[in-house]
């Protein structure tokens, strides 16, 4: 996936604008939850998403899901990992 069209799936899923982030190589985040649901595309490295126990790995053009409240943990690859991130905030 293009960034063009994750920029496009965030506004019609009503994420705010993807802000550019990076995690340097084999930088772990422990277990945490987020007040947000997050939508990232990965555009270089490799970033580990594990919740529910599953660790996936995922490339540049691929892009995942953390909904809000869901816990889960992050790690870079050796190369460490560089992606944009929406966020949505809960409604209320």
């Amino acid at each position: 996936m293009e960034a063009r069209d994750f920029a496009a799936i965030l506004k019609a899923e009503g994420f705010a604008e993807a802000i550019p982030r990076s995690l340097a190589a084999g930088m772990e985040t422990p277990l945490h939850i987020h007040g947000f649901d997050a939508k990232v595309l990965v555009t270089g490295g490799e970033f580990t998403l594990t919740k529910d126990g599953i660790a996936t790995t995922h490339r540049p053009g691929d892009m995942f899901n953390v909904p809000l409240g869901h816990l889960h943990a992050e790690r870079a690859g050796p190369a460490g990992a560089e992606y944009l991130a929406g966020r949505r905030q809960p409604m209320g």
